[in-house]
């Protein structure tokens, strides 16, 4: 499941993204995570930033006190941005075995899972990711999915000619079905309230998350399931959420139903998604993140009158990195001195 909220989460207003129009945009759903005992805190010193030193990201070491550094034997902490390159952060760590804290550039973290798992029974290094980071832009995109789907804005903008057919459902009063409790579906359930909802969220544990009219533990999917007017998956991809809407579960979910996955592709087992829509058994689908990703040209999804593809945009480079180089300016603060880090991974559960 998703990372577990402190009752704590908040919306910080030091995270808040400034648009090239100088409106105030996006801020980053903060969870409060534990502060670190001083003999368990990386000892601090100069950052690298790496495999590349964007401007921006070495800014926001600056901002936070530290001495950005060539990568190195200098280098303590490391601010690492590509995450299509995990080979090269193990290279980096083993290489330079000074490093004593690793900022991650996205929420999810699958794609260093093996750099982590091989890491995992060391002290050091400490990770930190971005979750919760980016939780705005994705439950925003969350919601749009939503509500086109209710409304089967797929099927009107593949019109060719005036329907008469009477179509579309009101989100007014639905239940929601999240799956995950962290940034995200803490976010999503702020910009749900005026519709006024029911929401059901569902975690590793039945422990009550603020705001949400229930929450149960992952044992109990099955029962919430044929409930959901609308089931959003906001989950971390584990192996204990590989394919955690299988065809079964797919099956329980009303004819009348909608499916948004904004967490990761590896939730959802896509031919049996592709089967359900084809046979009418879901109202709809909207599908951020899929497996194989990216999906090859003219697979079956893209075809589907009631299924809408986005092709892993709910966040933009544009959305997000004034909000990751807030979380990097926090985390150089702690890791200089408080050892109140933001997005900290816990190697051994992966997320």
């Amino acid at each position: 499941m998703t990372a577990e909220p402190a009752t704590g989460s908040t919306v910080s207003d030091a995270a808040r993204a400034t648009s090239p129009g100088g409106a105030r945009g996006h801020r980053a759903v903060v969870t409060a995570g534990p502060v670190l005992a001083p003999g368990r805190r990386p000892t601090p010193g100069a950052v690298s930033v790496a495999p590349r030193p964007t401007p921006v990201f070495v800014d926001a070491v600056r901002a936070g006190g530290a001495d950005v550094v060539p990568l190195g034997p200098e280098t303590r902490g490391l601010v690492w941005l590509s995450y299509r390159d995990p080979d090269g952060l193990a290279r980096a760590l083993d290489e330079n075995p000074g490093i004593e804290w690793v900022q991650l550039p996205y929420a999810g973290v699958d794609a260093f899972s093996e750099v982590i798992a091989a890491r995992a029974d060391r002290a050091l290094p400490l990770w930190t990711s971005a979750k919760g980071a980016f939780a705005e832009p994705v439950a925003e995109h969350a919601l749009m999915l939503v509500l086109s789907l209710l409304r089967v804005v797929p099927q009107r903008v593949r019109a060719t000619s005036w329907a008469t057919e009477q179509q579309g459902r009101s989100l007014y009063g639905r239940h929601v079905v999240i799956v995950g409790a962290g940034g995200i579906a803490i976010e999503l359930m702020r910009l749900l309230a005026p519709f006024d909802v029911r929401v059901t969220i569902v975690r590793r544990s039945s422990e009550p998350v603020p705001g949400a009219d229930r929450t149960v533990p992952v044992e109990r999917l099955d029962e919430v399931l044929p409930e959901a007017d609308v089931l959003v998956l906001a989950a971390a991809a584990t192996p204990g959420t590989a394919g955690l809407l299988d065809a079964r579960r797919l099956a329980l979910l009303s004819a009348t139903a909608v499916l948004v996955n904004v967490a990761r592709g590896s939730l959802v087992d896509t031919d049996a998604l592709v089967e359900a829509v084809r046979a009418e058994r879901l109202w709809g689908a909207g599908v951020d993140v899929t497996t194989p990703e990216p999906l090859p040209d003219r697979h079956p999804l893209f075809g589907e009158p009631r299924v809408v593809v986005t092709p892993h945009q709910a966040d933009t480079p544009e959305m997000t990195a004034p909000l990751l180089a807030e979380r990097i300016r926090l985390n150089v603060r702690a890791f200089l001195g408080d050892g109140e880090f933001v997005g900290v991974v816990d190697p051994h559960d992966g997320y």
